[in-house]
């Protein structure tokens, strides 16, 4: 996410201790619950735990209503080793003890590999085999059931990055089986640009079954009163690149996208996504029965106490969670 640009170096808060067993053991759960957990998986909110004066993931579960968080970001240690925001270990910090709080509670996590700013294991890792590795190093720690690719800047732009995380993405698949990838990447008004159109391509040509194509429409030169067409106009190109790709039908290409937002002012001038637009997009993912629809991030889902926005409010008129209300409803 492109807020991210002045903030990832700054953020080694790693605090507190946690067994690593305690993440890793995870109770056999009934048919029931594993229906209810896909069910909530597609609305997961973003949550960067490493600034933003991140909130309790445990308290905004009880006052929005959600279940599952999208935890930003695993990049690489300067190797083809995953730690969140590139410094801070998988196990015994923070960020485990933020995972087995979310889990005591009844929740879920989604890691987010990438993001805009910092060393991406797309890059560091020279083969799809050893950045299948990396993200298989974090699926083992947590016993995960999602993955996040969120593919921005210098490894979305570059060719044999997206061919690297496709062929990873495709090892990933084979070796767990039932595991859910999303990739997420930024968007034109008209839907994917020639990066995203190429890496669609990619994962055609390889067989890569991802479950989900996941837009970020902000942060292209929207406006403050129609972001919502907007980003309903980017989703119905990213269907025909998917139809044209895959050979999907329209259902089958709608259950294959997805949305990630940005609520409040965004990194655009000018450009403002308000909760009305959110509603009108909760209601077109619910039609079309899109993967996933989520947002950027829970953070800056509060009012500014001043003027203008940041990593930690929205710059708009709002209680605190509205945006993490509408996504929590979200079910496919």
């Amino acid at each position: 996410m492109k807020i991210l640009v002045s903030a990832v170096t700054a953020a080694c808060l790693a605090t507190g201790v946690a067994s690593a067993a305690q993440a890793s053991t995870r109770p056999v759960s009934s048919p029931q619950v594993r229906a209810a957990d896909a069910a909530a998986m597609p609305a997961a909110p973003y949550l960067y735990l490493g600034w933003g004066n991140p909130q309790k993931p445990a308290d905004v579960m009880k006052a929005a209503g959600n279940k599952w968080f999208t935890l930003a970001f695993v990049l690489s240690d300067g190797g083809c080793n995953p730690k969140w925001d590139g410094s801070r270990p998988l196990t015994g910090g923070s960020d485990q003890s933020a995972i087995n709080s979310i889990r005591a509670a009844g929740g879920d996590v989604i890691p987010s590999f990438g993001g805009w700013s910092g060393n991406k294991l797309g890059e560091k890792c020279t083969s799809a085999s050893a950045l299948a590795g990396a993200y298989q190093k974090v699926i083992d720690a947590y016993k995960l059931k999602a993955i996040d690719i969120d593919i921005e800047d210098t490894e979305f732009h570059s060719s044999a990055a997206r061919q690297r995380v496709v062929g990873a993405l495709k090892i990933v698949k084979s070796k767990n089986p039932g595991i859910t990838t999303y990739i997420t990447m930024g968007t034109d008004q008209g839907g994917p640009d020639a990066a995203g159109v190429d890496l669609i391509k990619k994962g055609a040509a390889a067989g890569l079954a991802n479950d989900g194509w996941v837009l970020m429409p902000f942060d292209f030169g929207g406006g403050s009163t129609n972001m919502a067409t907007l980003t309903k106009q980017a989703e119905e190109g990213l269907k025909g690149r998917l139809k044209s790709a895959y050979g999907y039908s329209d259902d089958e290409a709608y259950r294959h996208m997805g949305i990630s937002s940005m609520n409040g002012k965004t990194d655009d001038s000018g450009e403002t996504v308000r909760l009305s637009d959110f509603q009108t997009l909760l209601s077109y993912a619910q039609q079309h029965h899109l993967a996933r629809f989520t947002f950027w991030a829970v953070n800056r889902d509060r009012q500014c106490s001043g003027g203008g926005a940041g990593d930690t409010c929205s710059g708009i008129s709002q209680q605190a969670y509205d945006f993490t209300k509408v996504i929590a409803q979200y079910r496919r």
